[in-house]
Formats: C-alpha cells, sequence, structure tokens
C-alpha cells in the first residue's frame, strides 16, 4: 500500500494517517480490553490488533525510512540516515523488552518478572506514544514531488536554477 500510495497521498500524509490509526486503534483495544481478551469476544481483538498493524506498517514503518533520505542535506544524509537508522532500531528494542516488562501483571507477574503495569496500561501508554509520533510528524517536511538537490537547497542558484558544484 504505501510503494502504490506514497507519490500520490504524500510521506508526511501517510505518516500522520499511520500514527493517527494507530493511536485511535491501541485506544479501541485498551479501553475494552477486558471485553475484548474474553473467550468469544477474540475476533473483535484480532481484528482491531491488525489493522494496527496494517496501519504501522502503511505509516510510520515506511516513511521514518524513507523520509531521512530524501531530507537530511547532501553531504550529510548518509550519516543522518545511518543516525537515524540506529536510533530506531534502538527505540524498538527498547520498545520490545520495555513492553514485556510493563504489561506483566501488577498483582501475579509471570515467573522471573517483576511486577508491571497490567497489559490495558501498557496499551494505553502505547497510545500515547503513538500520539506523540503524530505530534513529532508534525516538524517534518513533506518531500513529495521535490527532487533531492530541491529539498537539500545546497545547488539552486538565486533565479532557482542548478548551479554547478563548488560555486
Amino acid at each position: 500500500f504505501t510503494v502504490a500510495f506514497i507519490d500520490i497521498i504524500g510521506r508526511f500524509w501517510i505518516q500522520l494517517m499511520g500514527f493517527t490509526m494507530m493511536t485511535i486503534f491501541m485506544l479501541a483495544i485498551a479501553i475494552p480490553y477486558d471485553y475484548l481478551v474474553k473467550p468469544g469476544h477474540h475476533t473483535g481483538f484480532v481484528v482491531l490488533y491488525g489493522l494496527t498493524f496494517f496501519f504501522a506498517n502503511f505509516g510510520p514503518n515506511s516513511t521514518t525510512f524513507i523520509v531521512p533520505a530524501e531530507i537530511f542535506p547532501a553531504r550529510l544524509r548518509s550519516t543522518c540516515h545511518g543516525i537515524s537508522a540506529a536510533t530506531g532500531k534502538a527505540g524498538a528494542i527498547i520498545g520490545a523488552f520495555g513492553f514485556l516488562y510493563a504489561s506483566q501483571d501488577q498483582k501475579k507477574p509471570e515467573t522471573g518478572y517483576s511486577r508491571g503495569i497490567g497489559m490495558r496500561n501498557a496499551l494505553f501508554v502505547l497510545a500515547g506514544t503513538n500520539f506523540l509520533g503524530l505530534l513529532f510528524s508534525l516538524l517534518v517536511p513533506e518531500s513529495k514531488g521535490k527532487s533531492l538537490e530541491e529539498l537539500s537547497k545546497e545547488n539552486v542558484g538565486d533565479d532557482d536554477t542548478i548551479a554547478p558544484t563548488g560555486v
């Protein structure tokens, strides 16, 4: 979906939509969590969880890799893209392990784990994190339809023509 729509909708809007829908679906799971995990109600949980992952992939999972490759200045692009990727992977590791520990039951955690805030509260934290991602996405410029030279503004002269390198 991202490949088909990225140049139609734009990176900025796909990322905003992804974070918005992930926030909504995390809340849709967290608010009625006790109901959704009861036998006979798992279908709603699975559908909401599946939609959350769809919008994670048709959203920030794609755009947070594409946008850094386009918006950083040409001289620093590969270095900054690498730093962005490393930071994202570090965040994913912290999130995965943090969620595992945070989601532990408040009264009776699994063997070997300390008490956490519980699954429902962990889902609220994830919804809040998605909302923060939405807010920070507002700071990201749209790169749809612009060349890399145009985005970096390093080789553009006063008359908007591309100047030779070194000028």
